[in-house]
């Protein structure tokens, strides 16, 4: 009986040899599909293994989170929030609105969505060189917050105040990169990365078959980008990326040199020492949110938030007390994603 089983055996054991070869020699010669365009009022670059170009779908998936989260779309589920409109929420903006709450609460309104009159007030101030009043600033706080918004029981935005408005800039592009990979892996695409303008989801191996290699910019006065100069490069492979900080636009004071970044408690710029952030986490969302927070937060502030949340993995570019550029990365870093 043994002896009968064996031809079998063998039989099977060459059958799943040659076909595992065959199906590794496939993957292999699989070409790479590269999608570019524009969404959110910014460029998108996507590539991914596959027999076939998806860009239609793609673009399909992504004008899902623009008709729910771009400001930029006037029929959008935002605007109609922020117009005070009757509208059905749907579940991409429940879905990022609660991740924006919670991140708001774990970094104290380091991250708040209501955050744009002021974001928009002081960026206007920098360009005309005329910067907003105390009385305007005051003006503009009493209807931001976090706090100040909710979701009621059936699913509709609460305001306590009308004039609040909603901004998901900060954690869109983060999202819609999140929704691509989730639709790639959904067709079995397994080596793809995603970006949207800057933000990044990243699985398997490049074209190169070698690890997804993601370069953080070093901020530098270079206002016209002529010169792409990078602090670093990341291996960026089963996880997302995103980076916040203007790097190409600062003020000083004091002979020190502080990033656009308005303080949503304060309504003034902070002036901490970071001039970029790029976190490291699971959702590219989530990684949105919190790169945006750390700029508010400051050095010591965010090392504080990533002592409590261990998932997290942050970058950080500053200048120390001389102005000289420095950099702080945590230690989980080392090794598999910096060399």
């Amino acid at each position: 009986m043994k002896k009968r089983k064996l031809p079998f055996q063998l039989a099977f054991l060459a059958f799943l040899i040659i076909g595992t070869v065959l199906i590794v020699r496939h993957q292999r010669s699989m070409p790479y599909q590269h999608n570019k365009g524009f969404v959110f009022g910014t460029v998108y670059s996507i590539t991914y293994q596959s027999d076939r170009d998806l860009q239609k779908e793609i673009e399909a998936e992504l004008m899902k989170v623009d008709q729910s989260l771009s400001t930029f779309n006037k029929t959008s589920v935002i605007s109609k929030v922020n117009r005070n409109e009757r509208v059905e929420l749907d579940d991409m903006f429940i879905e990022v609105f609660e991740l924006a709450e919670s991140v708001s609460e774990e970094t104290d309104g380091a991250f708040d969505m209501t955050v744009a009159p002021l974001v928009n007030a002081w960026g206007f101030g920098f360009k005309s060189g005329n910067m907003p009043t105390q009385q305007e600033v005051d003006s503009l706080r009493q209807f931001v917050g976090y706090q100040k918004v909710s979701l009621g029981r059936r699913k509709e935005v609460k305001k306590q105040d009308l004039r609040t408005m909603l901004d998901g800039s900060a954690i869109a592009k983060g999202y819609g990169s999140d929704v691509v990979a989730h639709f790639l892996e959904s067709r079995d695409i397994k080596n793809y990365m995603v970006e949207i303008g800057g933000e990044v989801v990243a699985h398997g191996m490049s074209e190169s078959r070698v690890p997804w290699k993601i370069g953080v910019s070093k901020p530098t006065d270079d206002t016209l980008s002529v010169n792409q100069e990078l602090q670093t490069v990341l291996n960026v492979t089963d996880i997302a990326m995103a980076t916040s900080g203007n790097y190409r636009n600062f003020y000083y004071k004091n002979g020190k040199k502080y990033a656009h970044t308005i303080d949503p408690k304060t309504g003034r710029p902070v002036q901490h020492n970071i001039l970029s952030a790029t976190v490291l986490a699971k959702k590219c969302a989530v990684a949105d949110a919190y790169a945006t927070a750390f700029m508010v937060l400051g050095l010591d502030g965010a090392k504080r938030i990533l002592d409590k949340h261990p998932e997290l993995m942050a970058y950080l570019i500053y200048t120390d007390d001389k102005g000289q550029y420095a950099v702080w990365y945590s230690p989980s870093l080392k090794g598999k994603y910096l060399k």
